[in-house]
């Protein structure tokens, strides 16, 4: 055996793994890769550890410290046990396990389960797959201390990954993160793994807690004569083949739908995503089954969830009775805007309101929130943030709604994560309020825009692989911190934010102030024409995303095509600058 081709610390690595206390399954499929010599598979697993980022462990299934596999899960659950138990030292300590359909799942979901039980901790285990908002919520119905996933939300299916909760229903944010990191890193071999389940420990749960998630779901119903005079509205619905299909169809039934059409060749929980490329609503590909059925029934109405039920895309009809695919910023405008004009209808806002938005999402949601004098908090990216300035205001100020523009939405304070279950049936409710007013969403849409001003967005994101790609966007990210453009689609850069070093500079007069959030590899960039550009690497993904920004006046609906037109672009020309496209 020859490893003199990799770096030493990760042939380090991979003699440990070889040589220690791991089974034979797991050092047969290093073994293989050290004699095919692939030693940039082997770098990639093992150059590093596995770290929770803006969605908590995710990786690559297979082998190796930087994989998803028994061990580095059983390593984060034995840290997360001992966090855990440190934490509170006087109480039973108890958590939640849920997990979605991706392959293996079922298994990391049990033996996750299994290592907590052997620490003396009391587990609440779900029998079957169920969304994760369903899990935040059920941490909470519990009283418990924490909870965990097992999902890669809308990855490819060679991922697998593990969502950290604590008390609060939320993904963990600092310190608390860094603290379970801090313990997994004291884990120093297989051996501190307690494996051996107490069975006593684990109660499965089930059915009474979808129905009391149901029925915190459908408290937040706003226009129930509407859904009733508009009963009958034509929703198809796909769960990509994952837990959506168990939980979104009986939501929409319980708000009042009675018209639900699913796509039966994504309705079976297969983590191979047969009929996808991704199991992503983000991407059109994902969606094209949806369309097709839509197309047929000429539905009112199309929504498809990712695997774990915690994103949701639409498609709606725009006015040449085409189905138009919404884009996160889009819907979390319009649902925003929905809560809220219901609310002031209600005389229900009465100045301790807010909503939450993360700082990559349109800030047409900042305008609409502004005028009706309703509290905007924005947040880094990552859902677990805006989960908690909801638990540091709870009791304070009420939350109404809140979303981010990767497709997460929340409506109600249920929950602390997003949840594409509650938000399918409150965009079902939005398009049959519109639809008993004699409207659309789509001219809802048009007419948000006439009100607040034309606002585009697009996101794309760079794919670099492994270590060197991760290199490659550190890299990226630094040229731009030191070599700041000075102009960006035409129009002069007026402030740059630097959310690493919590810095904001006027970039005409030199004056900095201090970034009132947690330090975070972001960058972003403001045109004197009031575009806006961020940049940031995923936490979730090999990839540098860059989130463009762009406004322009509409006065007339008859020039809603050519004022799309001119953003379409600008917003071109921004990421050309930038050297994105």
């Amino acid at each position: 055996m020859s490893l003199q081709h990799l770096d030493i610390s990760v042939q380090s690595k991979i003699n440990e793994w070889l040589n220690g206390d791991y089974d034979a399954a797991t050092k047969a499929e290093i073994q293989d890769l050290v004699d095919q010599k692939e030693y940039t598979t082997l770098t990639n697993a093992f150059y590093k550890d596995l770290e929770f980022g803006t969605g908590g462990l995710r990786g690559i299934m297979g082998a190796g410290s930087n994989r998803v596999n028994k061990y580095t899960l059983g390593m984060a659950t034995q840290g997360f046990s001992n966090y855990l138990n440190g934490a509170y030292p006087s109480e039973q300590v108890k958590v939640v396990i849920a997990h979605d359909s991706r392959n293996n799942s079922d298994v990391f979901a049990r033996m996750t389960a299994e290592v907590f039980s052997a620490n003396g901790i009391y587990v609440y285990y779900f029998e079957a797959l169920r969304p994760t908002p369903e899990l935040s919520y059920a941490i909470r119905a519990l009283g418990c201390h924490g909870g965990v996933m097992l999902t890669a939300s809308h990855n490819p299916k060679e991922y697998n990954g593990y969502k950290a909760y604590g008390a609060d229903g939320g993904q963990l944010v600092a310190p608390a993160d860094q603290a379970v990191l801090a313990e997994v890193r004291k884990i120093k071999a297989i051996a501190d793994i307690k494996f051996t389940p107490i069975e006593s420990n684990i109660e499965k749960i089930g059915a009474a807690m979808d129905k009391q998630y149901l029925d915190a779901i459908s408290a937040h119903s706003i226009a129930k004569d509407a859904i009733h005079r508009q009963n009958d509205l034509k929703i198809v619905f796909s769960p990509i083949h994952g837990t959506g299909g168990v939980m979104v169809p009986p939501a929409l039934r319980q708000f009042g739908f009675e018209n639900i059409i699913t796509v039966e060749e994504q309705m079976t929980m297969d983590g191979n995503f047969p009929t996808v490329v991704y199991p992503n609503p983000e991407e059109e590909e994902a969606m094209t089954l949806a369309l097709q059925k839509a197309k047929e029934v000429d539905a009112d109405l199309v929504m498809a969830t990712d695997p774990d039920a915690d994103r949701v895309g639409i498609a709606v009809k725009n006015n040449d009775g085409d189905f138009k695919l919404l884009n996160g910023n889009q819907a979390a405008c319009l649902l925003i805007r929905y809560t809220l004009e219901a609310w002031e209808k209600a005389g229900k806002l009465r100045g301790k309101e807010y909503i939450v938005k993360t700082i990559v999402t349109s800030y047409l949601i900042d305008k609409i929130a502004d005028s009706k004098n309703v509290e905007c908090f924005n947040t880094l990216t990552g859902f677990k943030y805006i989960g908690q300035i909801m638990t540091q205001l709870e009791g304070q100020k009420t939350f109404i709604s809140g979303g981010e523009e990767s497709y997460g939405y929340l409506v109600g304070d249920h929950a602390r994560d997003k949840d594409a279950v509650v938000s399918c049936a409150m965009i079902a409710e939005m398009v049959a309020y519109y639809k008993d007013q004699g409207t659309s969403l789509f001219d809802a849409m048009i007419d948000m825009y006439l009100e607040y001003g034309f606002y585009k967005e697009k996101l794309v994101a760079l794919k670099k692989e492994g270590k060197q790609g991760a290199e490659e966007i550190q890299a990226m990210l630094e040229a731009f911190r030191n070599d700041t453009p000075t102009s960006l689609g035409g129009s002069k850069v007026v402030m740059f934010k630097d959310y690493k070093t919590s810095i904001s500079k006027n970039m005409l007069t030199g004056e900095t102030e201090k970034i009132d959030l947690p330090s975070s590899n972001v960058l972003q960039f403001f045109t004197e024409d009031g575009s806006i550009v961020s940049a940031r690497p995923s936490g979730t993904e090999p990839k540098v995303k860059f989130y463009c920004s762009v406004n322009e006046a509409l006065t007339n609906k008859a020039d809603f095509k050519a004022v799309e037109d001119k953003l379409d672009a600008k917003l071109t020309s921004l990421l050309q600058d930038l050297g994105a496209i």
